[in-house]
């Protein structure tokens, strides 16, 4: 057995050590910079010295760590030219579509669709890569499509084009609803609320626009993405305040409802963004893609729209 230490360690500090931030690393290996300084730090355990001086808010290399690093590239060129060797040719990968964006977004739009776009695009090669974080097209890439959430990323270069407008409502089991209003006919009760830390909508929003005041008292759970607020409501843990493009599902279901039926106010945002450098838009996969996704929200918004009318 070779005693080395964790490939993903190594490869932390290899990122941090060449790009000389913990951030940017980050960002290259698609990780939180609190997973990467994690890594970082157990190779320092495993090793019983310290590869970073760590002050002011910066990292620099002891010479124990440039005297890795300077290892580490050799072998990671090796490793690079090595595998782009005996990897596709570069009509495959040209074929090869990476597309990337949020968990939330990939589990409860994009992969039950996907398998569509495959077989009618059989030779296009589907790479999908997920994280909550930001992620900027001009320093990834290895990116095609970036399905961004919330605010549209701005930049040189970059096409940006809605994915369409989407209703935000206040969405729980039949049982809260009864719960939070006895008579259907009567004012919204006290309610658990479950909050998206990422989501650029907030409880605020919603009290406002039904003209209600916001509650004094603590909000209920907070999760970091959207499926898991749809989740923790379907379980009955109170009211998620979500997009209806992430708990189609669950409404066509009957496991959750509207709080207040069509008596209580919706909010509408576009928050969902397809993204793309400008130099590839003329490429047959990206076009293709494009003109997927777009058709095929639509036609969920029209079918959502027809179940909303019987």
């Amino acid at each position: 057995m070779r005693r080395i230490p964790s490939f993903p360690a190594l490869r932390a500090f290899e990122a941090a050590a060449r790009l000389g931030s913990f951030a940017r690393a980050s960002e290259e290996l698609h990780l939180t910079p609190s997973a990467v300084s994690h890594q970082i730090r157990a190779l320092e355990r495993w090793f019983g010295r310290a590869l970073f001086r760590r002050a002011n808010r910066q990292a620099t290399l002891t010479p124990d760590g440039g005297r890795l690093l300077a290892g580490l590239t050799g072998a990671f060129d090796a490793i690079e030219a090595i595998c782009a060797e005996l990897g596709p040719p570069p009509a495959a990968l040209a074929a090869a579509l990476a597309v990337h964006c949020t968990p939330s977004f990939a589990a409860k739009w994009l992969g039950p669709r996907l398998p569509a776009f495959v077989e009618a695009h059989p030779g296009i090669a589907i790479h999908l890569s997920t994280s909550a974080d930001p992620v900027d097209l001009g320093r990834h890439a290895e990116i095609d499509i970036l399905i961004a959430y919330g605010r549209p990323p701005r930049g040189p270069g970059l096409t940006v084009e809605s994915l369409g407008p989407e209703e935000i409502a206040a969405l729980c089991t039949p049982a809260v609803a009864r719960a939070a209003q006895p008579d259907a006919a009567g004012p919204i009760g006290p309610f658990a609320r479950l909050d998206s830390s990422f989501s650029p909508v907030r409880w605020p929003d919603w009290f406002a626009r039904n003209g209600l005041p916001m509650p004094t008292g603590a909000a209920g759970a907070a999760f970091d993405r959207g499926s898991l607020v749809i989740s923790a409501a379907a379980q009955g843990l109170g009211v998620a305040l979500e997009t209806l493009r992430f708990a189609r599902d669950e409404l066509a279901a009957g496991q959750l409802v509207r709080l207040g039926g069509g008596r209580a106010a919706s909010l509408t945002r576009d928050l969902h963004f397809i993204c793309y450098r400008e130099r590839d838009g003329a490429l047959e996969k990206i076009r293709a893609f494009r003109r997927w996704l777009l058709d095929v929200e639509a036609e969920s918004r029209a079918g959502a729209a027809r179940g909303a009318e019987t």
